[in-house]
């Protein structure tokens, strides 16, 4: 049950602070609170990180303009969490909410045992680009939300709900087929390619452009086929060159372990080769739109259900997690409602970004 395995917050939000640098240009201005241009690059930049993008090198290679289709995506969520944030803080402060050294040390605790170790935790961390002090804070900020939510409404699960709801969603607990496996990544990052042509040659032409896009492309399968020989030479060696070679950084830190997974939690082709596979095998190149990967399944575990018994806890976590969410949503929407919000820089007014899908529907509107 995958949602209940991320489940470690009440919400995003709660993993990120609520202080803004108020450093450079204002663009919004919340109930007098003024949000600058740095403080969206700084939560602009942890978005990309903590996306898919993260495998083609993340804010560093993510091209931040009207050309690349996501950054609209981006933008207009950046914005509205930003706004956010600053309503929250500014409840917090009203309310006289505040977090105590004993109580961060405790829900560091609490984390460490759902992690399994501090090492563990460390380990993540260092995936995730995050320092200890960062960490910290974070920690502080989730305790002073639950506060306030708590302050808001009193939010309690008793045992007889989470029996229902185990009895209720059977196909929650229910997996099909799964296997682990370690993969090595070459990544064919066309756009942050183009962005580099570009920034090299502004007046680079299209037919230029496309021929060495395509080269690099060239070039990253050969790369990828020499990295293949070298598996293939020494297979014992797999974690090792996963650790240094492969752009999925994050799993590279684990020599490439992805751990058990299902058919629906990978792209099409990664899954067909892997679960084609018998463990302690290692496939060819396998091609997705991330790029060239090389799959090596260590084990692979039989379709079942997960007994109640021993997802109780932490279904009552999740469950407990879903009233807070809906606390808080309905308490930051009745903010919003009465906020006096000014957009200082018009290019952060969600009424103009414009976004993929909104394109879509003005060109269809257009054709009509």
């Amino acid at each position: 049950m995958k949602k209940l395995l991320v489940c470690l917050a009440v919400s995003t939000m709660l993993l990120t602070g609520c202080t803004f640098t108020n450093k450079g240009a204002g663009i919004i201005k919340v109930n007098g609170q003024v949000i600058t241009q740095a403080d969206f690059d700084k939560e602009f930049d942890k978005n990309v990180d903590n996306s898919m993008f993260k495998a083609f090198g993340g804010s560093k290679n993510f091209i931040k303009s009207d050309e690349n289709p996501m950054y609209a995506v981006f933008k207009e969520k950046v914005v509205n969490e930003l706004i956010i944030k600053s309503l929250l803080d500014e409840e917090i402060a009203k309310r006289g909410i505040s977090a105590s050294k004993d109580e961060i040390q405790a829900e560091l605790k609490t984390v460490i045992d759902k992690v399994g170790s501090k090492e563990e935790l460390n380990k993540i961390l260092k995936q995730r680009n995050i320092s200890n002090n960062q960490f910290t804070e974070d920690l502080k900020t989730q305790i002073k939300i639950r506060k306030l939510i708590n302050s808001i409404e009193k939010v309690e699960v008793s045992d007889a709900e989470v029996q229902k709801y185990y009895n209720t969603h059977p196909k929650e607990f229910t997996h099909g087929e799964q296997v682990r496996a370690s993969h090595i990544l070459i990544a064919t990052d066309v756009l942050g390619t183009i962005k580099a042509l570009k920034d090299k040659n502004p007046n680079i032409s299209t037919e230029d452009l496309n021929k060495e896009v395509e080269k690099k492309m060239a070039e990253q399968k050969a790369k990828a086929e020499a990295v293949l020989a070298e598996v293939k030479n020494n297979p014992q060696d797999f974690a090792k060159i996963a650790s240094e070679k492969s752009d999925d950084k994050a799993s590279a830190e684990r020599g490439g372990e992805l751990g058990f997974f299902t058919k629906e939690a990978m792209v099409p082709e990664f899954s067909k080769a892997a679960f084609s596979m018998k463990p302690d095998t290692i496939s060819n190149l396998v091609q997705t739109n991330y790029g060239y990967h090389i799959i090596k399944v260590t084990d692979r575990m039989e379709a079942g259900t997960t007994p109640f018994a021993k997802i109780k806890d932490e279904l009552k976590f999740f469950i407990e997690t879903q009233k807070q969410i809906a606390v808080l949503k309905n308490f930051t929407a009745s903010l919003m409602k009465t906020a006096n919000i000014e957009y200082l820089d018009d290019n952060f007014n969600p009424a103009k970004i414009v976004t993929p899908a909104q394109d879509k529907t003005e060109a269809k509107n257009n054709k009509k």
